[in-house]
């Protein structure tokens, strides 16, 4: 067996497995799928041209820069889950936890807003 073969058939699964098993991080500790989800999102919100692609880059850089990633979880899932109807919502936007992650969330996109828009 030639050693290039073994590297295609021993190694190389290996090393795809490796790649696809952890997920990727940007160099701010945010996962590149959240940095994705979030630029999406925000280019829906305002337009999908290259203007906008690069506006709404900056603004998560800015927000990564002020908001470690397991606080923008906690905001990110503070306001969907306040999004709920009726009493099921009341938990996730009026209690203090709640408040404050929101808050917090709010002065990072007021940042990214003036640095970036």
């Amino acid at each position: 067996m030639k050693k290039h073969s073994v590297f295609r058939v021993f190694l190389a699964p290996l090393i795809a497995l490796s790649w696809t098993a952890s997920p990727t991080y940007a160099a701010n500790g945010y996962p590149t799928v959240a940095i994705a989800d979030y630029v999406l999102g925000c280019m829906i919100s305002n337009g999908r041209s290259r203007e906008v692609l690069e506006r709404c880059s900056c603004s998560i850089d800015v927000i990564s820069s002020i908001i470690p990633y397991d606080r923008y979880v906690t905001a990110e899932t503070f306001h969907r889950m306040a999004q709920l109807s009726g009493e099921k919502g009341v938990l996730f936007h009026q209690t203090a936890p709640a408040r404050n992650s929101t808050a917090e969330m709010r002065r990072a996109q007021a940042e990214a807003d003036m640095r970036c828009f």
